[in-house]
């Protein structure tokens, strides 16, 4: 038996890189790539429904959870979806196997990509792949329920990628108008997948002044947290400043800044026109607005048919999402501080709280009570923890919250534990001093 040893070729040195389209926007995606012809990718769509599996461009198909969805869809229900993608886990590795790299792409809100997208990244993750997850979010006019559905499956997928890129499909109003189609609306959106992977891809595959490998984009994209991509082009005199703004003033993007970004990648592609001097301009521009440490890779790649013309592409990683949200809360009060009540619940509980049964013996009560409460410190006041603990529970103090309830002046903790409302026992005769009465619990 002659066995034969030879080095592997050039074509198997080169980095692989997989886009694995998961659900209906997924499949849509894909599609747009494969029709402007991206080149060095290998494309895999993966869906419940069989119908939209079959109008996929991509060779690679994946029909997922045949025995659970029998090739009908997920019905948009998450739970159905990963279902699917668990059953079919096996398909899944197996186009996943001998990749570099891989782009997950899906629509948060529905069924398959919502449910399928974490588990096919982390079946990436656990066989080292680095994995980059780009996924949009419902408009506004598809409902609260797909928009929560959706924030819980961005949640999940971020805890499976090592870069996650979030495209609200609210923000395609920022660029259409009332002449846009819904066609042209969801490619611009697409176009942000496309110009992100061609942007990465043409530094490692492309010729260029500068290339990069595939390990320099693994030193800025592994474990990296949300992300950018932006690309942008210009031409005539200022073309390299332009680009370059154009690249990070993405407005498809959710609400995220430039500035804090741990990791920069950064492609200037031109044609033998383009000048040193250009080069510095558009690489420092986008310096500006990036952490002062951030590890910043810069490649220039070589295209012939872009003369007069300069191209910009970013990807920015290591970025947290912008605060700026009206529906963020203001700084929370802190949790060991007694919950307040609030306006709606005092007034509700008035009516049903049981009327005095004596009120002249009630009077004598409420008098010392009052007068402990103003020789008693604050609530709030730096005091033993045991007696802070013994005082929130009893009843002055409870009805106390009420009142500090209405000109408290901070907003409400964004997590708020049911407390129960003191009711009197009316059966047991109080023989007791007030200083000395514990609320029941």
């Amino acid at each position: 038996m002659t066995l034969t040893l030879s080095l592997p070729g050039q074509d198997d040195l080169k980095p692989r890189i997989t886009v694995f389209g998961v659900g209906g926007a997924g499949g849509n995606a894909v599609n747009n790539m494969i029709e402007k012809q991206l080149d060095g990718v290998e494309f895999v769509v993966a869906n419940t429904d069989a119908q939209a599996l079959a109008q996929s461009a991509a060779s690679s198909r994946i029909q997922m959870g045949v025995k659970v969805t029998e090739g009908l869809g997920a019905g948009a229900r998450a739970a159905v979806g990963a279902a699917a993608a668990e059953e079919s886990i096996e398909e899944i590795v197996d186009h996943l196997a001998g990749a570099h790299m891989c782009f997950i792409t899906a629509g948060m809100g529905g069924g398959t990509g919502t449910g399928a997208a974490p588990i096919i990244a982390q079946a990436a993750r656990e066989l080292g792949v680095l994995t980059v997850g780009v996924v949009t979010k419902p408009f506004q006019f598809e409902g609260a329920k797909r928009m929560r559905q959706a924030e819980e499956g961005v949640e999940a997928l971020q805890k499976m990628v090592d870069t996650l890129i979030i495209i609200p499909n609210q923000n395609l109003f920022r660029l259409a108008n009332e002449k846009t189609t819904f066609t042209e609306a969801f490619s611009m959106a697409d176009d942000v997948l496309y110009q992100g992977v061609k942007g990465v891809t043409d530094l490692m595959v492309r010729p260029g002044l500068i290339n990069l490998d595939f390990a320099d984009v693994r030193a800025v994209m592994d474990e990296m947290g949300k992300a950018m991509m932006g690309t942008g082009e210009a031409d005539g005199e200022d073309r390299a400043i332009q680009a370059a703004e154009k690249a990070i003033a993405n407005p498809l993007l959710d609400e995220i800044s430039l500035r804090g970004a741990k990791g920069v990648l950064i492609n200037i592609t031109g044609s033998h026109d383009l000048t040193l001097f250009e080069l510095d301009e558009a690489a420092n521009r986008i310096r500006e607005e990036v952490d002062p440490d951030a590890n910043i890779i810069v490649g220039s790649t070589l295209d012939t048919d872009m003369q007069g013309t300069m191209r910009v592409s970013v990807v920015a990683t290591g970025i947290d999402a912008s605060e700026s949200h009206a529906d963020v809360p203001l700084p929370r009060r802190s949790m060991a501080r007694p919950l307040p009540m609030s306006t709606t619940y005092e007034e509700d509980d008035a009516d049903n709280q049981p009327a005095p049964v004596a009120a002249p013996a009630a009077k004598p009560v409420q008098e010392p009570v009052a007068a402990s409460a103003e020789e008693e410190p604050s609530l709030f006041a730096e005091d033993d923890a045991g007696e802070a603990d013994a005082r929130r529970y009893r009843a002055e103090d409870l009805f106390d919250m009420q009142d500090e309830a209405a000109d408290d002046g901070l907003p409400p903790p964004a997590y708020q534990p049911e407390v129960p409302a003191f009711e009197p026992r009316n059966d047991v005769e109080d023989t007791h001093e007030p200083e000395a009465f514990v609320a029941p619990r």
